[in-house]
């Protein structure tokens, strides 16, 4: 096995790779640091796919190592018969996403197998619902969600529209970790898979179905139309993939008063006004926070670049202010209306189910109780959402509801198996037409949500850790914390430790332990006291560690003030 400047000078002499990619690792050559970040691996083809910087090298995103992942791919669909089933692919507003995507399609079809390409750049959620109307087996989606402007990725879906899951998940990592001469990967030019029958164009037929299946979960179709005639809103897509698909569901919906932010608007792959196009931070909101100070609106919305992940603003009606929403709060404040308006027209299945992620809001229990359906959990990634959706279909026992996770990120319908942020932006403005009838904006219900279930405050601390060091020390602080669980985090004590890579959960006071009921996974939980709770885990993929932490309080300041007390002891345990 070569090491990494055997590997980064077999990249520099082989003809296999393009003059462009010899030409940019011979301006390193000097740059011994460089050549190793980018040699010293390859590109990890993790439980989603891959996702990594731009550039030449094994450990980056480039037109080779996204051939690479889909010969891996092709083999492992052809050793499932699925080759005349095809492979439907869609691609986000990143740089290189419309070459990555053109790639793999063509990569798919040297190996006999059809692939469906859309025309242009198309939301995550959209991919999800062509690939089941189309009857594909797989899906791929060129994106890297929210990350910065020089990282891209490569998300793989299987026939039930969700991103793979175990089992399938370690098969397709072991075909595409089988695939080490690259000159073995089969690639032929456009022309020639077209005269095959091989290439598809996905166009508007797709666009019009994924549209029509959006406005049947509308619950309040005549409420809406009226109401938003008036009803200001202001949204931007963050250069990505929402513009479109956005804007026509609004407006077919009856709102007519949508305002795009003129800046944010076009796709492009820089994301010139934001530092990162992620509508988690506040930063992305500025333009956006503006132009609704300005025309008077009443909601700010922005979806992330490839339009799984909405961010929030609303107005408080007491003082005028827009106040900014967290994933769980927007979550929450969709479930709440969707339950109760269900509830009312005697709609809420009689085995019906939400689902939330393990590190999601406890509050999710409370609203779950109150309309008498049935919470699960599920661990983090939408993907095992998806998984309940499929197997409570197959099962014919329960039916979905709601699911969604502390990341910006829900599904309301069954249309697509992962987080849809335009359904969400959908499904939002018409809870805010609603609680306008009511004499409220979608802020103060919150405020009735936390004065109904409880002050449930919620916080997340990140670490990133870029490079071989940074992985080695994300692995053994997990470990550290592994071997030697806290029994208490500030005022809180510890009544259970999980371990999801054990996939035990230990009693503290006991000892007595019991299994997880979920798959192994590398995420440590302590249910602490006081409905409190704390979780640390890596990130699959990205380098960084993540620690998650909720408390629940008598008021906002009550629940802030704790959720300060967890957050310091708890990256006390980052030390």
């Amino acid at each position: 096995m070569m090491n990494y400047m055997e590997t980064y000078r077999f990249w520099c002499e082989d003809p296999y790779f393009d003059e462009g990619t010899r030409a940019e690792l011979k301006a390193i050559e000097n740059d011994e640091n460089e050549i190793r970040e980018r040699f010293y691996r390859d590109l990890e083809f993790g439980t989603g796919g891959l996702r990594g910087i731009i550039g030449a090298g094994t450990n980056r995103m480039n037109l080779y190592t996204v051939r690479k992942a889909t010969q891996g791919l092709a083999n492992f669909i052809i050793k499932e018969g699925g080759q005349d089933r095809g492979v439907a692919i869609a691609y986000d507003s990143r740089n290189m996403s419309v070459e990555f995507s053109e790639e793999a399609a063509l990569c798919l079809c040297a190996n006999g197998i059809k692939a469906y390409r859309f025309d242009s750049l198309r939301p995550t959620p959209e991919l999800s619902f062509a690939l089941r109307e189309l009857g594909c087996i797989a899906g791929i989606v060129v994106t890297a969600s929210h990350n910065p402007a020089e990282y891209n990725g490569y998300k793989v879906y299987w026939e039930d529209g969700a991103q793979i899951t175990p089992p399938k998940d370690s098969q397709i990592i072991d075909e595409v970790n089988a695939v080490t001469d690259w000159n073995s990967v089969k690639i032929m030019d456009r022309a020639a898979a077209e005269a095959a029958g091989l290439y598809h164009v996905i166009g508007k037929e797709i666009d019009d179905r994924y549209m029509e299946e959006l406005k049947k979960l509308v619950i309040k179709p005549e409420l809406v139309r009226e109401v938003g005639k008036t009803m200001k809103v202001v949204y931007t897509p963050l250069h990505g993939t929402g513009n479109l698909p956005v804007r026509r569901i609004l407006k077919e919906i009856g709102f007519e008063q949508v305002y795009v932010v003129p800046e944010q608007e076009l796709p492009d792959g820089n994301f010139p006004t934001v530092a990162s196009p992620n509508p988690e931070n506040k930063s992305a909101f500025e333009l956006a926070l503006a132009l609704a100070k300005k025309e008077g609106a009443e909601l700010v919305l922005a979806t992330d670049p490839d339009a799984d992940r909405l961010g929030v603003y609303a107005k408080d009606s007491k003082t005028g202010e827009y106040m900014s929403f967290t994933g769980n709060m927007s979550g929450m404040l969709i479930c709440e209306y969707l339950l109760s308006q269900k509830q009312a027209l005697g709609t809420i299945a009689k085995d019906g189910f939400i689902v939330k992620t393990i590190v999601s809001t406890n509050m999710a229990d409370k609203v779950a109780e109150a309309y008498g359906v049935e919470l699960k959990e599920c661990l983090t990634g939408f993907k095992f959402i998806g998984e309940l959706i499929k197997l409570a279909e197959e099962s014919g026992k329960g039916t979905y509801e709601f699911g969604f996770e502390e990341s910006y990120g829900c599904l309301v319908g069954t249309h697509a198996r992962d987080k849809d942020a335009v359904v969400a932006v959908m499904a939002l403005c018409e809870a805010a037409a609603y609680y306008r009838t009511q004499g409220l904006t979608l802020w103060d219900q919150m405020m009735n949500i936390y004065e109904k279930y409880g002050y449930f405050r919620e916080g997340l601390e990140t670490l990133t850790l870029k490079g071989f060091e940074g992985a080695e020390k994300i692995k053994s602080m997990m470990e550290a914390i592994r071997s030697n669980p806290p029994k208490s985090l500030g005022s809180y004590q510890v009544v259970s430790f999980r371990d999801y890579a054990k996939g035990v959960i230990t009693d503290l006071a006991t000892g007595e332990t019991r299994p997880t009921g979920l798959r192994t996974s590398n995420v440590l939980y302590f249910d602490l006291t006081d409905d409190a709770w704390a979780c640390v885990r890596p990130s699959g993929t990205e380098p960084k560690i993540k620690f998650y932490m909720g408390v629940k309080g008598s008021s906002f300041a009550d629940a802030d003030e704790k959720l300060a007390g967890l957050n310091k002891a708890l990256m006390e345990l980052a030390k």
